[in-house]
């Protein structure tokens, strides 16, 4: 008999995750495997480009449950996925629940599912910034408190699990399912409208993306790392999709520069077109960083702290820090040509979600 599994997706980093997981439950599922799935989204991120364009242009079939949360405080989101999420599985209860990534869906499908007695796994485990001002951090303590089994990026989030008391056969170390999904479509990748309206070339322009409370909550403090990066970037086009809560501070500090070019959130194939043609990312993302280590791109992230350090050990990425004064001799650096090539982490070769399926049905106690 097939077991079911609920694939939980709410949030833009989500997508890029599951997609390789459920191309892998298809092409396992059509050579007669004993797995089937419930896709489940949350509507934790309810814009357009935030969500529906991710869908389309990555190949994920359309959601066999929407919840449609939409905004609201951190609390209120919990509670409203909890609320839902305990209503589907009293209605029809799964053999397990995956969860993938940091975000408030992880967290709170992760609850309910324990407390309705349903199994959870936890993809992209393990992984820890130590800061605890972090809400994503927090996403990440509470699901791996909870998770059954874990699949993993890096061989220091399996450490991290170690140190928490995790039984090593319960740590599944796979690689990076967000990899699998920007090589499957790095041939893809299609130039959005600023591309031609800003006149941008390769390797002649850089990317900018903030999201972080840290850095965008404190109006002058925003201003003066704009200005810091604006007045270091040689005249070079600083491009800067914004993310909608820091679009509505942007618009009271009303700073402006000829080479600042503010856009609209860019769907997955746009968006890493640009990444992968640019000079340098400048950014406080996480999964950003992972994405720039692979394509080769400088990365300048503008953060005291990483849980991802293996972009900064291998990869092409360097924490700045939040001081504006830090990004001048950054800058500096990178335009004397003396930035790190960088190197590829182990098993992020685009075969992370095809792993994660062969050891699924081990997990519950099938037969391959």
């Amino acid at each position: 008999m097939n077991k079911c599994i609920d694939v939980i997706a709410g949030a833009r980093p989500n997508f890029m995750k599951i997609a390789p997981i459920l191309s892998a439950l298809e092409q396992s599922k059509a050579e007669g495997g004993p797995l089937d799935y419930r896709l489940i989204h949350t509507g934790q991120h309810y814009d357009k480009n935030m969500s529906d364009s991710f869908f389309e242009q990555l190949g994920i079939p359309q959601p066999h449950v929407n919840f449609g949360i939409g905004g609201g405080s951190q609390a209120e989101q919990t509670g409203g996925i909890m609320v839902a999420y305990e209503k589907l599985l009293q209605e029809k209860k799964s053999d397990l629940c995956l969860v993938v990534g940091d975000v408030t869906s992880t967290m709170a499908c992760s609850i309910t599912a324990k407390k309705m007695l349903v199994p959870v796994t936890h993809v992209e485990a393990g992984i820890r910034s130590g800061d605890l001002t972090m809400p994503e951090e927090i996403n990440r303590m509470v699901t791996d408190a909870l998770a059954d089994f874990f699949f993993t990026t890096t061989e220091g989030a399996n450490e991290n699990l170690r140190k928490q008391g995790v039984a090593d056969d319960r740590i599944h170390f796979v690689g990076n399912t967000m990899i699998d999904t920007l090589l499957k479509h790095r041939e893809k990748f299609a130039p959005p409208d600023c591309w031609r309206e800003l006149g941008l070339e390769p390797g002649k322009f850089f990317v900018l993306t903030l999201h972080r409370p840290a850095n965008v909550d404190q109006e002058g403090k925003l201003k003066d790392l704009l200005q810091a990066i604006i007045d270091h970037s040689h005249g070079l086009p600083l491009v800067f999709p914004v993310h909608p809560r820091t679009a509505r501070i942007l618009e009271r500090i009303g700073i402006q520069a000829p080479n600042l070019h503010f856009v609209e959130p860019l769907p997955y194939l746009e968006f890493n077109y640009l990444i992968s043609r640019a000079f340098g990312v400048i950014t406080d993302s996480g999964g950003i960083t992972e994405e720039t280590t692979v394509l080769g791109i400088p990365c300048l992230t503008l953060r005291d702290n990483t849980e991802r350090p293996e972009t900064v050990t291998l990869g092409t990425n360097e924490l700045i820090g939040t001081d504006p004064a830090n990004i001048p001799p950054a800058m500096k650096r990178l335009f004397a040509g003396e930035w790190k090539k960088g190197t590829i982490p182990p098993l992020w070769d685009g075969k992370t979600g095809k792993r994660i399926v062969d050891i699924l049905p081990r997990e519950l106690g099938l037969s391959n």
